[in-house]
C-alpha cells in the first residue's frame, strides 16, 4: 500500500531534528567572542570589579599568548612577542555578547626572564602581586606551566602565593601543561601524573583545582579549558552586574604616561 505524499515536505527531504550543541562546543563558541578592551599598567586603571575575572599566568616562555589565542581561536588576540619578558602590563579581555559581557581574561605578565631592566620588572611584578592577592575580583587563575619541564621553583613561588585565596575557595585554579604536542604518550602520562600529586597535596575541601595537558597545535586540551572558563563565568552569574564597555574611542584613563602615574583614582582592586 503507497503513502499519500505530504504536499508540505519537500521531496526526498527528512525532518531529523538539528543536533544540539554539546557542552564543549556551547563552550568554545563562548570563548571565541573573547576581544581586546584595555590595557592597565596600574591596578586603579583596571575597570570596575563587576565582573569575574580570569588571570592568565606562567613563565615567559610558557605559551600564554598562544593558550589564549587558541582558547578564543584567534591568531593575534593577545600579542606573542618574540622577546620573552616584554609584556610589562595587565592586558585585560572581554568575554561574552557585546552588550553583555560576563567574564574578563586578564593577561597578567610573564614572571622568570632575566633579561627586563631590574626596576622595571620590580614595578610591574609588583602589580601582579598586587592584583592576586587583592583583586576581589578575581574568580580563576589559569596557569601555564611547560609540560617538559614541570613546575619550576618560580612556577612553585607562584602557587604557594596564590595558594591562601585559592584553599579558601575564593578563587579556582587550572594548570594547563602546555607544548604536551612535545611529549610522547609516556611522558606525557608521566608529567600529568607529576602535576596531578602535587596539586593534590594543596588542595581542601573547599578549593576548585584542575590540571590538563595542554597543545595548541593539536588541540589538545583547548575544550577542556573552556568548559571550566565558561563554568566559572556561569557560577558567579548570579552575583555578577553586568558591565558594559565604552564605546570606542572613549577615554580610558590611560594617558601617554600611564605608566610613571602614581596617584590613584578610577576603579578599586
Amino acid at each position: 500500500m503507497n503513502k499519500k505524499a505530504d504536499p508540505d515536505r519537500p521531496s526526498g527531504t527528512s525532518q531529523a531534528p538539528a543536533a544540539q550543541p554539546s557542552p564543549e562546543q556551547r563552550a568554545l563558541a563562548w570563548t571565541h567572542t573573547a576581544r581586546f578592551l584595555t590595557t592597565a599598567a596600574q591596578l586603579h586603571h583596571l575597570p570596575p570589579p563587576d565582573l569575574p575575572e580570569i588571570a592568565f599566568v606562567g613563565r615567559s616562555n610558557a605559551g600564554k599568548s598562544t593558550a589564549i589565542n587558541t582558547l578564543a581561536q584567534q591568531r593575534q588576540l593577545a600579542y606573542a612577542s618574540k622577546t620573552p619578558g616584554r609584556t610589562q602590563h595587565i592586558n585585560l579581555f572581554s568575554v561574552g555578547l557585546q552588550q553583555a559581557t560576563d567574564q574578563l581574561w586578564a593577561d597578567l605578565p610573564g614572571y622568570g626572564f632575566a633579561m627586563v631592566a631590574k626596576d622595571a620588572k620590580q614595578r610591574w611584578q609588583k602589580v601582579m602581586a598586587d592584583y592576586l592577592e587583592h583583586r576581589h575580583a578575581l574568580a580563576g587563575i589559569v596557569m601555564m606551566v611547560d609540560s617538559r619541564h614541570g613546575f619550576t621553583d618560580l612556577d612553585r613561588q607562584l602557587l604557594d602565593f596564590v595558594m591562601p585565596r585559592v584553599a579558601r575557595g575564593e578563587v579556582g585554579l587550572l594548570v594547563l601543561l602546555t607544548k604536551a604536542d612535545k611529549l610522547n604518550r609516556k611522558e606525557a602520562t608521566e608529567a600529568l601524573a607529576a602535576a596531578q600529586e602535587l596539586l593534590a597535596g594543596l588542595a581542601t575541601e573547599v578549593s576548585d583545582i584542575g590540571v590538563c595537558l595542554f597543545s595548541a597545535l593539536k588541540r589538545q586540551g583547548v575544550g577542556d579549558a573552556a568548559l571550566q572558563l565558561h563554568e566559572w563565568s556561569q557560577r558567579h552569574a548570579a552575583t555578577a552586574v553586568h558591565w558594559t564597555a565604552p564605546p570606542e574611542g572613549a577615554d580610558d584613563g590611560l594617558g601617554d604616561d600611564a605608566e610613571d602615574a602614581d596617584g590613584a583614582s578610577g576603579a578599586q582592586p
